[in-house]
């Protein structure tokens, strides 16, 4: 009969995270043999082990990749019968992994996390910001409870709801040739030099969306983020199709000059991402009726 504690259950999934039994030990408390003996006797009840040891490093291997979304549920579901054992009186507590795309993750962070935080203030949050597909590849790897990103995300693994309404503004220097026009029509934008997002980012594909709408410009940058776009904007290096919520405190010191194009349809959805199989404890529960309020 195999016999695996909760103790030997946190260890593997903190050394899938942080890849070495050093940096798993410091996580949990431990002693470094203690969590080396913690992995070896769950791997010896299993009779397989579950990490490839790769220069110091370990990675999950086929049956680890298999494990671990289990062992964090199961996890998950020991911390919640504590909670209602102890009547559900028990504040939450425990770790929440969040992905947000880079809009989100720079901008909307206090929109995102403010009340959460105050209301749960036990939990704690680790958020990684990356492009709209890294959080989703992170989703699908069991690397993350909960994606806010910037764009659609089509996966069947995956659920998606709308989180928030967003807004683009096309954007350019002060003395840009466009921005000391008044009136904008369509045309006026033909053979426009554009600094844009990499692609796999959901503002590249806005700004493609955007960019269909009007006569075809050159693209003389991609800059992975949208800070190193409003420079490269200020500098006159071109002109940009991003964020409002990006670009408030340059507008309002003159830095950048917002482009009136009601000819463009400049709106977008931000969404919550999960994963479907997922099993969702107290804390992503909690999480995400704060995030839809």
């Amino acid at each position: 009969m195999i016999n695996i504690s909760p103790r030997q259950l946190e260890v593997f999934v903190q050394i899938a995270r942080l890849g070495s039994v050093r940096a798993a030990a410091e996580a949990l408390h431990l002693t470094q043999p203690a969590a080396s003996m913690a992995l070896a006797e769950m791997e010896r009840q299993l009779d397989a082990p579950v990490f490839a040891r790769e220069r110091g490093r370990l990675r999950l291997n086929t049956r680890g990749r298999e494990l671990l979304p289990l062992a964090q549920e199961l996890l998950e579901r020991y911390a919640e019968f504590g909670r209602l054992g102890r009547g559900g009186a028990a504040s939450l507590a425990g770790e929440l992994r969040i992905g947000a795309s880079n809009t989100v993750g720079n901008y909307l962070v206090g929109a995102l996390l403010g009340d959460f935080v105050r209301a749960h203030p036990q939990v704690a949050i680790r958020l990684r910001v990356a492009n709209t597909d890294a959080i989703a590849a992170a989703l699908l790897a069991h690397e993350l409870d909960v994606g806010c990103v910037e764009g659609p995300v089509v996966h069947p693994a995956l659920e998606m709801e709308p989180w928030r309404d967003d807004l683009l503004v096309v954007c350019a220097s002060p003395d840009h040739s466009l921005a000391r026009r008044g009136q904008l029509r369509p045309q006026d934008f033909a053979g426009a030099r554009w600094v844009l997002r990499e692609p796999g980012s959901a503002t590249r594909a806005s700004n493609e969306r955007v960019l269909a709408q009007l006569p075809p410009g050159e693209t003389v940058l991609e800059l992975d983020q949208i800070e190193a776009i409003k420079q490269a904007v200020v500098a006159g290096l071109g002109i940009a199709c991003l964020p409002a919520v990006a670009v408030t405190d340059a507008l309002a010191t003159g830095r950048l000059e917002a482009l009136h194009t009601p000819f463009l349809d400049l709106r977008r959805k931000l969404f919550l991402l999960t994963q479907r199989e997922k099993y969702r404890g107290a804390l992503l529960d909690a999480f995400l009726v704060n995030a839809r309020a």
